[in-house]
């Protein structure tokens, strides 16, 4: 007979197997973009609207994805299609290493955040299983999985700058190759390490409605973040290249923030169990402000690496800190409406992000400019998360 200790380490494996799907789906499929945005730029001739433009299409994608993805897990169990997004992302990330045309591109950006999607959410299934398996390791369980991201982070940053550097025209295809490689790799030791999961496909259940109006400031608080932290992490490497930065620090700077995204879900763990209302997601929002207008103001390499560590450190736990506003504050047959309808403003915000930092980059002031807006955003989606109260008849646990 397995032992309880035989049992959670085997739930351990699992999670460790599973953060490979974040680090695919987030870390190399869309945060990678960072570091081949301004090799691409020069190269291709883009004004930064058109390489903003390329994120916005991606995360077009990508809520694609989150919005067929309840009839993927309804149709298919998850496993099968966090493997199917996976090999998905795979491909088209090495496809993008073999075209030009901005048409090429936009339609594999858009293919690529589909794909992502499927994989990250399949993944977050997949792990919420894990986790109720042992709901004394539920937070560590969930937390590997989320770190995961910061992973593939760090893995971007030790492929893509080492392979621009050898040439400046072909430089950027050979690392699109890279993380096509290295997401299939990735999805070969998913595959191995979920063998033993049950993921039998979700059926689909009528939910009531969600009422939108007693989390207004949160929703919109939530949108400003979307909108804001994605102009940050599709044009900062861009901005502290335009510094003067040299590729040893740019590949520090996004280490240390693959490493605090990896330790972001322990950091903030007791907050998010403590706050029944906005204040988690306004002072997260105002931290990512503060790490966004950082590089704007101080070009010193501490100065830069202080604001990739604080950012790493909280832009995903402003995810997990609308999840936790949704279960404190709604008996449980409201989450899943609750939880869809923060993703549907955060993906708007994510959508119009990119496209608005390059419009604004492409005026008088450049990116510096662009970013200062995007932190103005990410303070004001501040203040709108302090406004947002309990709600009063809701339960007053999370467990």
């Amino acid at each position: 007979m397995p032992r309880a200790g035989d049992d959670s380490r085997a739930a351990l494996r699992s999670a460790a197997a599973l953060a490979l799907a974040a680090a695919v789906s987030l870390g190399l499929a869309r945060f990678s973009y960072a570091l081949l945005l301004a090799p691409m730029r020069e190269d291709l001739g883009w004004s930064y609207l058109t390489a903003g433009a390329m994120n916005t299409v991606n995360a077009g994608g990508y809520l694609l994805g989150a919005l067929l993805a309840p009839r993927w897990l309804a149709r298919f169990d998850a496993r099968t299609a966090l493997l199917a997004g996976s090999i998905g992302a795979a491909l088209s990330l090495a496809v993008h290493g073999a075209v030009s045309s901005d048409t090429a591109l936009y339609l594999l950006r858009f293919v690529t955040g589909a794909a992502s999607a499927a994989t990250f959410v399949s993944g977050g299934l997949l792990s919420a299983r894990v986790a109720a398996t042992r709901p004394q390791a539920s937070g560590l369980i969930l937390g590997i999985y989320y770190g995961g991201t910061g992973l593939g982070i760090v893995v971007s940053a030790l492929l893509v700058p080492p392979l621009v550097a050898l040439s400046a025209t072909q430089g950027w295809r050979w690392a699109w190759v890279a993380l096509g490689i290295a997401a299939a790799a990735s999805t070969a030791l998913i595959a191995a390490g979920t063998r033993g999961l049950s993921s039998a496909p979700a059926h689909a259940h009528g939910h009531p409605p969600f009422a939108w109006g007693p989390f207004l400031p949160g929703l919109l608080a939530y949108f400003m973040f979307g909108l804001g932290y994605i102009g940050y992490m599709t044009f900062v490497i861009t901005l502290l290249r335009e510094q003067q930065l040299g590729t040893d620090q740019i590949v520090v700077f996004f280490i240390l923030l693959g490493m605090g995204v990896v330790a972001s879900s322990w950091l903030w763990a007791g907050l998010l169990q403590r706050c029944r209302g906005g204040e988690a997601l306004a002072l997260l929002n105002g931290l990512l402000a503060v790490a966004t207008v950082l590089p704007v103001f101080a070009t010193h390499p501490l100065a830069v690496y202080a604001s990739g560590l604080l950012f790493g450190a909280v832009f995903l736990s402003v995810v997990a800190s609308t999840t936790a506003l949704v279960r404190h504050n709604l008996p449980a047959p409201l989450w899943p409406g609750g939880i869809a309808a923060f993703t549907i403003v955060f993906a708007a915000g994510q959508i119009i992000g990119p496209s608005a930092v390059g419009w604004i980059a492409d005026g008088p002031g450049g990116l510096s400019r662009g970013l200062a807006c995007s932190a103005l955003v990410l303070a004001a989606g501040a203040a709108c998360a302090w406004l947002q109260k309990p709600i009063a008849a809701a339960p007053r646990s999370i467990r």
